[in-house]
């Protein structure tokens, strides 16, 4: 397979080292408010402020066309340094990106230059796909459908992710004319798109995931994307943003426990030390976190080159090459995802046993990186996950590439296990 490093008009690779340099001082002023945001339950408009005048979410976008140009890898990586400081900010930024892999990935044309310069702008994109209530498994109750000569749409959705931090959202809707399922791309700030803050997850708080409304909104008609015609490797790249988000909590629980027991001044009688930072079993509680940070990290940077594969194989002109790339993807966030999530639920668990009853404070937050954690990994249930490896590895059965949720149907109710 021919890399794409380097050529002109795609995202292969970008200076690493000079990207961090950018972007940590901003990390670093994130994360000195996150405890806080987190208590509060405050949503960080502020925080996702500066990200877009810093550029952040034009990091996959051509430098030919203002972005960054960095590779799947890079980006993950990055996104592991974010979540690290704020992982509500990674999960709130989730659909933005798969909106600019979708137009990396479609025919090069006018409208995705228009949609390249929006980002380098500093403009962003919100989720909603999602639909609750007695919604069957498989349907689609929003309609984008066309009225007095304009698209309109209308619907509800939840789970709408960043949606309230956004300037357009990604809506997946039905046109009613034909029934065929389309994203259709609203513009936020319009009359007929009401957002609401009632996300009452116990975990990932300031994700601004929450209700999302609307009455004959107006789409443009060339922001009526058909379904089909999405990026192949959506799924695994969604999941890979999960798997990243998961292992900046495992390297936020890891600093947070090795700051605290460096400072920490009171001991057990039956300890084996007069400091903690001393005491031997203190110190290996420390080294199994550090390992579980550090391996979910690399997890999350190794899986993501899947991901660019099957980027660079959609320019190659080889469909067979261009499958088996997918399909390693699709398993590869899969079995990242799995360890990862177990990880990094140790790493938010384990950390306490470093410390005395003291750390459970309210006021030092710790709490947050097991219901971060915990939030995050239960999106898409793991038991499926290891299923669907484990039916790859004996039998080849391809993974899913699309996933629905809803009420069963008569049909799947009869379904045999």
């Amino acid at each position: 397979m021919t890399s794409l490093a380097g050529k002109s008009g795609f995202s292969a690779s970008a200076d690493f080292d000079a990207l961090v340099d950018q972007f940590r001082p901003l990390f670093t002023r994130i994360e000195a408010q996150a405890v806080e945001r987190d208590r509060a339950r405050t949503l960080p408009y502020e925080a996702i402020g500066w990200l877009k005048e810093a550029g952040f979410g034009a990091l996959r976008v051509p430098v030919s066309h203002g972005g960054f140009g960095v590779s799947l890898p890079q980006l993950f990586q990055l996104i592991v340094e974010l979540a690290a400081a704020d992982s509500n900010l990674t999960q709130a930024l989730r659909s933005h990106f798969a909106f600019v892999e979708d137009r990396l990935n479609a025919q090069r044309d006018s409208d995705q230059s228009a949609w390249f310069r929006r980002f380098v702008d500093g403009q962003i994109v919100g989720g909603a796909w999602t639909e609750t209530g007695s919604v069957a498994l498989g349907e689609v109750r929003t309609k984008v459908s066309k009225r007095a000569g304009r698209w309109v749409l209308d619907g509800q959705k939840y789970y709408s992710t960043g949606a309230l931090f956004a300037d357009w959202l990604d809506v997946l809707a039905q046109r009613a004319d034909d029934g065929v399922n389309v994203i259709a791309v609203v513009n936020r700030h319009q009359p007929g798109v009401v957002l609401a803050d009632d996300w009452d997850g116990f975990g990932q708080v300031g994700t601004g995931s929450g209700s999302s409304r609307f009455e004959a909104a107006g789409v443009e008609e060339h922001h009526v994307i058909e379904f089909d015609q999405r990026f192949r490797y959506q799924t695994a790249f969604y999941q890979l943003f999960h798997v990243a988000t998961l292992a900046g909590i495992a390297v936020a629980a890891q600093r947070d426990a090795v700051k605290l027991v460096r400072g920490r001044t009171r001991v057990y009688s039956h300890g084996n030390a007069p400091r903690a930072s001393d005491d031997a079993q203190i110190q290996q509680v420390i080294g199994e976190i550090n390992a579980w940070a550090w391996s979910a990290e690399a997890l999350a940077v190794r899986a993501a080159a899947s991901a660019q594969r099957a980027y660079e194989a959609h320019f190659g002109g080889d469909a067979e090459a261009e499958h088996a790339v997918n399909v390693a993807a699709e398993i590869e966030s899969a079995q990242s995802q799995l360890v990862v999530s177990d990880l990094t639920l140790r790493a938010a668990t384990h950390l306490f046993d470093a410390l005395g009853a003291s750390a459970t404070s309210t006021a030092s937050g710790l709490d947050r990186h097991w219901r971060n954690a915990r939030t995050v990994s239960s999106h898409n249930p793991l038991v499926y996950k290891a299923r669907i490896v484990g039916d790859w590895a004996i039998n080849g059965t391809e993974p899913p590439y699309v996933w629905q949720i809803g009420n069963a149907t008569a049909q799947t109710e009869k379904a045999p296990a």
